[in-house]
């Protein structure tokens, strides 16, 4: 009997995890461009969701690694910063989120836990409750994420989740509304920058449960 795979989609309707081909091919379905692979174990399937696709494109999903060249030219992190970052347990699952002094890894600010929400929700409310953040301490650091989703999300000042609203996650819900709502009626200076992963380790505010 084959053993049973962990499928991750990237990018999909909706992205997630899965325990089924069935149910990765219904998220991939007329998606054009989807990204998506197969996993042996939940817990590898679900350090990948945590990354980015192009790490895991290709034969044998082996992560890529940058030149000295590439790395040169990337640089060293900018420590007078603000680190964000969000962990779900599940896809939805329990979610929570926080923001760290990237220097000193000191919290500065941690929300959640959240009952069905999701990764990419959880970065972009830690995004948006961090530009609030810089704004109210009049603070000109630069934010770091992880997640290029999130900035594409706050770029256009929407969450675009496929996540739907139940009773057990209204509360989150509001927080979208408000986190949405606050970047509709606010402008900032903040610079957000994404976090290189590839070059200089987990971010920070990583909640460690990879």
């Amino acid at each position: 009997m084959a053993k049973k795979k962990i499928y991750v989609v990237w990018f999909g309707n909706p992205a997630g995890i899965f325990d089924s081909w069935k149910k990765c091919q219904l998220s991939i379905k007329g998606v054009k461009g989807a990204q998506y692979k197969s996993f042996e174990t939940f817990a590898e399937a679900k350090k990948a969701y945590n990354k980015e696709y192009a790490d895991y494109k290709g034969k044998g999903a082996k992560k890529k690694t940058l030149s000295a060249t590439a790395l040169a030219k990337i640089g060293n992190p900018n420590l007078y910063s603000l680190s964000v970052d969000a962990a779900s347990s599940g896809n939805p699952g329990v979610m929570e989120y926080r923001g760290v002094d990237t220097q000193t890894k000191k919290q500065l600010f941690h929300q959640g836990p959240f009952q069905q929400g999701t990764n990419n929700v959880g970065e972009f409310l830690a995004l948006v409750h961090g530009l609030a953040f810089l704004k109210q301490q009049k603070n000109d650091r630069i934010l770091y994420t992880d997640s290029r989703i999130a900035m594409g999300w706050v770029k256009k000042k929407r969450c675009n989740t496929k996540l739907k609203q139940s009773a057990k996650n209204k509360s989150l819900f509001e927080l979208i509304t408000r986190a949405e709502n606050w970047l509709k009626k606010n402008t900032y200076s903040t610079k957000i920058v994404k976090w290189e992963t590839k070059a200089w380790g987990e971010i920070p505010a990583d909640f460690g449960r990879k």
